[in-house]
């Protein structure tokens, strides 16, 4: 059975106006950024198919060229596996004046990494107990580091990894990978839970996303993208983001963190 859209005419035409005016707001946000020689670096996470490209697209897609990169590792080489761990993704982090967004990051250590047996459990605890000191080493030299993640239902996920199949303009998403995400559920929420609980930090918090409504996601996202940047002359009249959307990972609703608490309190 087809899936019905959620949006009419109405709600479609509210978005498409809505999102030029947060893309304006994230122009105006980023003229300064460049004028000042501000660095920040945006880092996304998410479930499979959370919305992380579509997300990113819509932040970036008016931005300046020469002054915004998006950064998506694939899998690291022979080579780079005998490095330092964050030493691939020191190379990309911004200068000055730059706005850089990375599409999954050092974080898959403690996430598909772990969970596929891409990496020793002990590389994982190394990494967990390395990354906090590594990020607040980022922020004193003065960049602005700010941390997405972006979370679906299982249902949701299963629908969206099912499209992806049929969809020729996103086939190329496919992956052996997402009928794992789906199989080991589970075993990706513990991980997922245990990284923001591990790796939260008051220089660079989690920012957490409940994003089975895409557009709603998108625009929210960058509401909030739009005002932590700083940025003297923007937007006053901004509207302040959705909290059941964006949100502290411990505020979301029971439930994102259930079996956590739980065990907290066997």
């Amino acid at each position: 059975m087809a899936r019905k859209s959620k949006d009419n005419d109405s709600h479609a035409h509210h978005y498409k106006r809505e999102l030029k005016h947060l893309q304006i707001a994230l122009v105006k946000v980023q003229r300064h950024l460049i004028q000042h020689g501000h660095r920040v670096l945006v880092i996304f996470e998410g479930r499979d198919a959370a919305g992380k490209d579509g997300t990113i697209k819509r932040i970036t897609e008016h931005l300046s060229p020469r002054d915004t990169r998006v950064v998506a590792l694939g899998k690291p080489s022979d080579r780079e596996q005998t490095q330092w761990y964050f030493q691939r993704f020191t190379p990309h982090l911004p200068a000055a004046g730059e706005f850089v967004l990375f599409n999954r990051s050092w974080y898959n250590r403690a996430g598909v990494e772990r969970v596929m047996n891409f990496c020793s459990e002990e590389q994982t605890e190394t990494f967990l107990q390395a990354v906090v000191p590594f990020e607040e080493m980022l922020v004193k030299a003065g960049l602005q580091l700010i941390k997405y993640y972006l979370d679906i239902s299982r249902d949701e996920q299963k629908w969206r990894l099912k499209k992806r199949e049929t969809d020729p303009l996103t086939q190329w998403k496919v992956s052996p990978i997402d009928e794992v995400a789906l199989k080991r559920w589970d075993d990706y929420t513990e991980a997922r839970d245990q990284m923001l609980q591990r790796t939260e930090h008051a220089a660079a918090p989690w920012i957490a996303v409940r994003a089975d409504d895409k557009k709603a996601a998108r625009l929210n996202v960058i509401r909030d993208l739009a005002q932590r940047i700083e940025c003297p002359d923007r937007d006053k009249h901004l509207a302040v983001p959705d909290p059941q959307i964006v949100c502290p990972y411990q505020h979301l609703p029971k439930g994102f963190l259930e079996h956590l608490t739980r065990r907290s309190a066997a």
